[in-house]
């Protein structure tokens, strides 16, 4: 074996898991030390349902032994492809790429009213404001930079 993957594209499934904290909508990020975030996400084999290995991602990644977290994800809120090996990702296919060598796909997470996640080691779990995302590729790349964008169309009521 050559060590790649002969299944292209790879298919990343990522979580938007959003949090209300004054009145305000923020995004569960993990942090690898000072500098570097991700969404929480997994890759999705091919033939896999990918709504189904995210929940089950999830539960792995943030859940704590023994509980069961009833994630509710039902709305896709962004694509974006990685042309080749490089870090490069667009929010669309480039126009000379047939096959690109990644699809990622983001989905909103619905939370329950109350969770208790466990933080996998040597990450942290940090609650990021839209306004701090908003036009920062620099401090969160450019996928979490453009979030703010992906999920102006949802309205959020605070009781």
């Amino acid at each position: 074996s050559s060590g790649i993957n002969a299944e292209w594209p790879l298919r990343p499934g990522e979580g938007v898991l959003l949090v209300h904290e004054h009145n305000l909508p923020h995004v569960l990020l993990l942090q690898l030390g000072t500098s570097f975030f991700k969404l929480p996400g997994c890759e999705v084999k091919p033939g896999d349902d990918e709504v189904e290995c995210l929940k089950t991602c999830l539960t792995e990644t943030l859940g704590r032994l023994g509980d069961t977290i009833n994630w509710g994800i039902d709305e896709l809120v962004g694509n974006w492809w990685r042309p080749n090996y490089e870090p490069p990702q667009y929010p669309y296919i480039p126009p000379h790429v047939t096959k690109p060598k990644e699809h990622r796909r983001l989905f909103l997470v619905r939370l329950p009213e109350r969770s208790m996640f466990a933080v996998p080691r040597n990450y942290k779990l940090v609650a990021a404001p839209l306004f701090e995302l908003y036009d920062n590729s620099n401090g969160y790349g450019p996928v979490i930079s453009t979030l703010p964008q992906n999920l102006s169309r949802f309205s959020y009521v605070y009781a």
